[in-house]
């Protein structure tokens, strides 16, 4: 990564410390910005706001993730901006996960112009590539089937982004026909963290696994995992 690169992460990643602390009343600890084109990522660390304790009390898990999705969606648009003054690209998809307990989330998604298809990707030497995929597969197949078609791109030594398209089963697809996305998302996170926890991430990149999150696009059929590793 170039002196430049770092510096541009460096100022986009005090921004998104800027707009959640605005937003939320308390910015997280650290944030983490990396942009490999057509992919970004914005780990967030050590982020609990104040106005949240009571509903983690009461175990309102849900309506804590629900107003955070809000909240982001709403400043989606100075997100783009921001994006696009400081590092000059323009985001095509969003989406957004959070582990509570460890007060952790990630902002990620698409941007437009680049193709990743047509970009040279590489892994850190110590990971198993086949054994990484395998276990991905895996883990898919135990939540909902196979993928149609599964892609990993290490974005950088310790960020690995997997794109599964063809993921969705019928009664999956018949919910979203219904307009069910809320309840259909409620079911999938939970599930498929849990099926991360049951393969065996770790022997596949040779590092303890951090964080993993999971999104998706219901209405093409795309899903996302993130893993997150520690620094070694």
């Amino acid at each position: 990564m170039t002196q430049k690169s770092k510096s541009m992460e460096a100022e986009l990643g005090s921004y998104f410390s800027s707009l959640l602390r605005e937003h939320f009343g308390r910015g997280p600890t650290s944030v983490y910005v990396t942009i490999e084109p057509p992919f970004f990522t914005v780990h967030i660390r050590g982020f609990q706001p104040p106005m949240e304790k009571i509903l983690l009390k009461r175990r309102e898990y849900q309506r804590i993730l629900d107003t955070r999705e809000m909240m982001l969606s709403e400043l989606r648009s100075d997100i783009c901006e921001m994006l696009e003054q400081t590092a000059g690209v323009e985001m095509k998809e969003m989406y957004t996960d959070w582990n509570l307990r460890r007060e952790t989330g990630l902002i990620f998604g698409e941007l437009r112009g680049i193709r990743a298809e047509d970009q040279e990707w590489k892994s850190p030497v110590e990971v198993n590539d086949r054994a990484l995929l395998r276990e991905l597969v895996r883990a898919s197949e135990m939540a909902e089937k196979e993928p149609g078609e599964t892609q990993i791109y290490w974005l950088n030594e310790r960020t690995v982004l997997c794109r599964r398209k063809k993921i969705l089963v019928e009664v999956e697809k018949e919910l979203i026909r219904h307009g069910m996305l809320r309840e259909l998302k409620q079911a999938k996170r939970p599930l498929e963290h849990r099926m991360l926890q049951e393969v065996d991430l770790e022997s596949a990149v040779g590092k303890p696994v951090l964080d993993h999150f999971v999104s998706w696009d219901f209405y093409t059929d795309k899903g996302y995992i993130v893993l997150v590793m520690d620094a070694q």
